[in-house]
């Protein structure tokens, strides 16, 4: 079902955006060797309730965490533990807020201590492909023009684009219409109209584009076992230009 959202919703969207991009910083201060999964998982549910939200995924389907924690080879879903973080690790952090009765929705996927440059080549130009979707998240643009930009610009690096996973609609809901795949034709699929708000999220794998599920039945991990890669806005169509509603600057903070 595709709901398009009032001002008034939206600036309620962009709250919940707000508290969730300050919990991306917070943990970004705690992703370093030696640290568990677990751990960076509790520094997010216990920021964003002292924040006066709740974790988007806690319970969703039964899922029991906070947050998705996906390590190297699994894509999305990921399931927290007491794995400890390793120089070498990509580490793909996905995390919802719930706030004043509205979701939002972000993912960052990041470089633990020291990687093989062609990891670090897979995170840069995955990131960069989530802003070349945004370009088309306009109005009067259509679905497949968004796919179409995140698929031409990764696929031209020999990656693998994820299939069975796909960005999607969100508000009262954490996943509404419409789906958002990271494929498409230019031209093609539902014509984007303002209101609507977005959680375009490419997915990127540096071998095939395909994928199995872990017996967990959450974990979604690449085929050929190769990295992969996770970055997500919310984002809302406007004419001209879309408006993020996330943003990674605390994430970049912390970083620097």
């Amino acid at each position: 079902m595709i709901i398009y959202k009032t001002e008034e919703e939206i600036e309620l969207i962009r709250q919940s955006a707000n508290i969730l991009s300050q919990v991306h910083g917070e943990i970004a201060k705690h992703v370093a060797e030696g640290v568990t999964t677990l751990k960076l998982d509790s520094v997010a549910e216990e920021f964003i309730r002292d924040n006066g939200g709740s974790p988007s995924f806690k319970g969703y389907n039964g899922f029991k965490h906070s947050l998705c924690i996906s390590l190297n080879s699994a894509v999305v879903h990921g399931i927290p533990s007491k794995y400890s973080l390793q120089s070498g690790d990509v580490v793909s952090i996905d995390c919802g807020v719930f706030f004043q009765g509205f979701h939002s929705d972000s993912a960052y996927t990041h470089a633990v201590g020291e990687v093989e440059p062609e990891v670090a080549e897979l995170l840069l130009h995955t990131k960069e492909s989530l802003y070349k979707g945004i370009e088309y998240a306009v109005a009067g643009a259509r679905i497949g023009d968004i796919g179409f930009a995140i698929q031409s610009h990764v696929e031209q690096f020999g990656y693998g684009v994820v299939r069975e996973l796909v960005g999607h609609g969100l508000g009262k809901s954490l996943h509404e219409g419409p789906e958002v795949p990271n494929y498409g034709k230019r031209g093609q699929g539902m014509k984007l109209q303002e209101g609507l708000v977005l959680a375009i999220e490419p997915m990127v794998n540096l071998g095939s584009r395909h994928v199995v599920q872990e017996n967990d039945g959450w974990t979604i991990r690449t085929r050929d076992k190769k990295p992969s890669a996770h970055f997500e806005h919310t984002v809302v169509i406007r004419k001209g230009k879309a408006e993020i509603l996330t943003t990674f600057d605390y994430i970049d903070k912390a970083l620097n």
